[in-house]
């Protein structure tokens, strides 16, 4: 599910593995942040009620312990300044009221070791002769000195009052007496200001601004490229330069593409003319031997030489054809597949062979509508040659697939990749006597990648040979 999540175009995955960065550093950086604060705000409160217990500590100790429950015990009097430590109960609303509510905070769970921290505190203070014990007040809670909040924790609990945790601080002198104090404090780690997650949602905006202005300068020439390299194969001749600007690499990327396509057109215009002057210099002496063979008067043997003629013609056109490969002058337009292979399927059926069609395709399909002719025409008349019929098939989706299927001996399955390579003929008897140059499907595979797409070949189950032409829509 997760892989399925994540983006598959470079720019997005540049974009998100930089956002998942940042954010992850937001994320350890605001875990700092707390756990700073946390400590900050525990050893502070820590150092005032261990302040405040060693002052009532040290003021008990001298008192015996008849006095001290009854200074304990004691009813406040007008002056609180002046009045000794009293036993409350459980603290809870004696100071709710002493600080307003200080809204916009909130609070990340750090996990602090209070306890210990308050007991060596006290420890330092009070000195090896007294005994302390801490723990969660229970319940019910016995009476017990209260102690109030501490100055880093009081606007905390005047807001949230039935979220305090308390704790009983048991002291025991070194006649044996003990005293029980109690405090509040608010657990689940230190209040951070929700204008600090304003502040880093800002800051994370604006780096993935900053971030997608980047990837998308990255990738955009990388795109341009792409597209630029998939037209080089479909038209040499209609690709423009591609601008050499961006990063260094990317400049040394558009540069290398420009020059290797004026390579590229220098060898075509250089084979074009060899092609040229290939073709007159091969059909003038063809010719003369038509005219010499023509002036026999044994006409067996005018026959024979003038399929022997016939036969180094068609190789030499089909030879040439292979030769000039894709520069063919031939623009791309957009065709109707169902009419052109239906016209096809007419032209075979006029012959005298036996060719159906089923299936449709969706939406025309932008490529040289000559070349495709040519490739399903050598592929169709294949099946019909060795497999005796042509079955086709058209289908279309994310690929537009033409689907060609004969009723033939098939072909073995070591020779499936072989029988693209020019001139190769199989001797056996799907060809046996019928002619050929080998060089057809060459040609058709050709044509097929010059669109950016595959022709592949395979035997059927139940006998026969499948020619699947596979030409990617443009998206």
């Amino acid at each position: 599910m997760l892989l399925r999540l994540w983006p598959q175009s470079l720019f997005g995955r540049l974009l998100a593995a930089s956002v998942a960065a940042v954010l992850l550093a937001q994320a350890v950086a605001l875990v700092l942040i707390a756990q700073e604060r946390e400590r900050f705000v525990m050893q502070g409160s820590v150092r005032e009620w261990t302040r405040r217990i060693a002052e009532t500590t040290q003021m008990l100790a001298p008192l015996s312990a008849a006095q001290r429950v009854e200074v304990l015990t004691r009813q406040p009097e007008s002056s609180p300044e002046t009045d000794p430590p009293h036993m409350h109960p459980p603290w809870g609303g004696r100071h709710a009221g002493a600080h307003p509510p200080a809204p916009g905070f909130l609070r990340l769970p750090l996990f602090t070791d209070f306890e210990n921290a308050l007991r060596e505190q006290l420890r330092g203070a009070l000195g090896p002769g007294y005994g302390i014990e801490i723990g969660p007040t229970p319940e019910p809670s016995p009476p017990a000195i209260d102690l109030p909040p501490s100055f880093f924790e009081a606007h905390e609990l005047a807001l949230h009052p039935a979220r305090a945790q308390r704790y009983d601080v048991a002291v025991r002198f070194p006649d044996g007496d003990a005293v029980t104090y109690r405090l509040a404090r608010t657990p689940g780690g230190a209040p951070l200001p929700r204008n600090l997650f304003v502040n880093l949602s800002l800051l994370v905006l604006l780096l993935v601004i900053v971030l997608y202005i980047a990837a998308r300068n990255i990738t955009r020439p990388l795109s341009e490229l792409a597209r630029a390299a998939d037209s080089l194969g479909r038209d040499t001749r209609a690709v423009p330069q591609i601008a050499e600007q961006g990063a260094r690499e990317l400049r040394d990327a558009a540069r290398a593409f420009n020059t290797m396509q004026d390579r590229l057109h220098r060898y075509l215009d250089s084979r074009t003319r060899v092609l040229a002057a290939m073709s007159h210099d091969l059909k003038t002496p063809l010719t003369r031997l038509r005219l010499q063979v023509e002036a026999l008067d044994n006409e067996p043997m005018q026959a024979r030489i003038g399929r022997e003629l016939d036969e180094m013609e068609s190789m030499v056109r089909e030879a040439l054809a292979l030769f000039r490969g894709l520069d063919d002058g031939e623009p791309a337009s957009a065709l109707d597949v169902d009419a052109l292979v239906a016209q096809i399927r007419d032209e075979f059926r006029d012959m005298g062979a036996t060719v159906t069609l089923t299936g449709h395709a969706l939406r025309p399909f932008v490529g040289k509508p000559q070349a495709l002719k040519r490739c399903l025409t050598n592929l169709i008349a294949n099946a019909v040659k060795f497999g005796t019929r042509a079955d086709i098939q058209i289908e279309d989706g994310a690929d537009l697939l033409i689907r060609v299927r004969d009723r033939g001996p098939g072909i073995p399955e070591e020779e499936l990749e072989r029988v693209f390579e020019p001139f190769h003929r199989l001797e056996s008897s799907r060809n046996r006597d019928s002619g050929g140059t080998g060089l057809g499907l060459s040609i058709a595979r050709d044509i097929a990648q010059a669109h950016g797409g595959s022709l592949l070949l395979a035997n059927l189950p139940g006998g026969g040979l499948e020619a699947t032409l596979r030409l990617p829509r443009r998206r």
